[in-house]
């Protein structure tokens, strides 16, 4: 699978807005957000394949935010990289808070339980590129996939957002892949509006 077209939508150049930069992952989800606030916001978003590759996610993440230097940039991602906070430093950037998108999904109390439950979690990107993600992470070997994801998870949660299409059968082929029952569960937007909210607030200049 090519990663080189990592952008999935172009900001318009106008200085004057705020430019959210970050993860695709929950694309259609903010784009809903932004919709619903009527957010004066450009977005740029990057593969979340990337987070597969963390030389990959660095280099595009660095370039993008020096492509865009002159604009206020919010960066929608978690700390899904060794070097985030650095980059975020020397770019003169901040993220959103929380450790990943799941967090900023779910609010930190709910994810943080259903962790220590043993979940591990499928967002529908995620599930419709779940082998390859998983071959590229752990290798082919289905034992040594099975034995890694089953060592300390017991079920894999489906979080399906007002924005997810059906993916319950991409979600089983994940189950079967790592040995995993699934279990479902519809979540509001309402958390990472939040996130979003207090990022942008810090901005500055943008009030929401």
């Amino acid at each position: 699978m090519s990663m080189a077209a990592l952008k999935t939508e172009v900001p318009l150049d106008n200085n004057d807005r705020v430019l959210l930069l970050g993860c695709g992952i929950l694309k259609k989800e903010i784009h809903l957000l932004i919709e619903r606030n009527g957010w004066p916001l450009d977005t740029l978003f990057l593969d979340s394949i990337l987070h597969v590759d963390f030389t990959a996610l660095a280099t595009s993440l660095k370039t993008n935010m020096a492509r865009h230097a002159a604009r206020r940039t919010v960066v929608f991602y978690g700390a899904c990289h060794p070097q985030m906070e650095q980059m975020l430093e020397e770019a003169g950037n901040f993220r959103t808070a929380g450790q990943n998108c799941v967090e900023m999904l779910l609010g930190h109390d709910r994810f943080n339980e259903e962790l220590a439950n043993g979940a591990y979690f499928l967002l529908e990107e995620w599930a419709q590129r779940w082998e390859y993600m998983i071959t590229k992470t752990f290798g082919t070997n289905k034992r040594i996939i099975r034995d890694i994801f089953q060592g300390d998870r017991n079920s894999i949660l489906c979080l399906k957002t007002p924005c997810s299409r059906n993916f319950k059968a991409e979600a089983e082929a994940a189950g079967r892949l790592v040995g995993l029952p699934l279990r479902w569960a519809d979540v509001p937007l309402d958390h990472l509006e939040t996130v979003l909210q207090n990022a942008l607030s810090l901005n500055g200049e943008l009030h929401v």
